[in-house]
């Protein structure tokens, strides 16, 4: 190639990339401050909403997360557009591939469908106490995908939503108050309104339980070894099982006080003597 071609193919060339360095540039630009700002976006609505009342900490995340993700797919779009793609036209094959990968991806879009069935339904936020399927442990974040909690003795939990969704749900935080269930048993000798009596006192010294609904004392059970009596009381939720170990424990000592016995399992068994 002469000099003079070469100018001429210079003179074309340099145009084009001077063009399209500067696409280049802009699209680079675009994607940075983009992904900066998704980045400030997501954590500005995290704060806001974590700060205002309207909004539980179950919701905080998820709103980050959807803010992060619309202002990235806008990105995206718009660096396309440097570039004179139609984004009408990817679009539309976005969805038809979308409709594809949905296809083969139906246990993560349940996964998706459940947590939004969670998030909006609400059987339980984060920081309540419940029993899923089995599992009983605290939330600690619902996602889209996963739910996150942990259990009483401070193990980890992932479920998928799908999971937690398609199994019995119990929210123990749900109510503000619960009543606890406790059975005290008694020697068949021992006198039954004495040790109801001796019951109701522990109960009344203690000022985690509601006088509203009544406590019940009955007699429920005449077991192989004991006359079983079955103590029903109402309390403040959190209060149920550090007032069932108090009380087990000052039922048991007020017992011991009065001469009331708590039979163990026994059985009489008869020899006969053959001649």
């Amino acid at each position: 190639m002469d000099m003079e071609g070469l100018g001429e193919y210079s003179e074309e060339l340099i145009p084009l990339a001077v063009e399209h360095g500067l696409s280049v540039i802009g699209a680079i630009t675009i994607l940075i401050i983009g992904w900066i700002f998704a980045n400030w976006a997501s954590k500005k609505i995290k704060h806001k909403t974590s700060e205002s009342r309207k909004f539980d900490d179950t919701l905080v995340p998820i709103f980050g997360q959807v803010v992060r993700i619309l202002i990235l797919i806008i990105t995206i779009l718009a660096v396309l557009g440097q570039f004179g793609v139609q984004t009408a036209s990817l679009i539309a094959v976005l969805g038809a591939a979308g409709l594809a990968v949905g296809l083969a991806l139906q246990g993560t879009l349940s996964n998706i469908a459940a947590g939004m069935m969670l998030l909006t339904l609400r059987p339980f936020k984060v920081g309540d106490a419940v029993d899923v399927g089995g599992t009983v442990g605290i939330v600690d974040a619902i996602g889209l995908f996963i739910t996150e909690m942990h259990t009483f003795d401070n193990i980890g939990v992932i479920m998928p939503n799908s999971k937690v969704w398609g199994s019995e749900i119990k929210n123990m935080s749900k109510f503000a108050q619960r009543r606890a269930d406790m059975v005290f048993g008694i020697g068949y000798g021992d006198d039954m309104d004495k040790a109801m009596r001796l019951i109701k006192e522990v109960l009344d010294e203690d000022e985690r339980v509601l006088g509203e609904p009544e406590p019940m004392i009955v007699i429920s059970n005449l077991g192989d070894s004991s006359v079983d009596i079955t103590v029903r009381v109402w309390t403040d939720t959190p209060n149920v099982w550090p007032l069932r170990f108090a009380v087990t424990k000052k039922v048991k000592e007020r017992f011991d006080a009065n001469g009331v016995s708590i039979p163990f399992p026994q059985r009489d068994v008869h020899l006969f003597k053959e001649n």
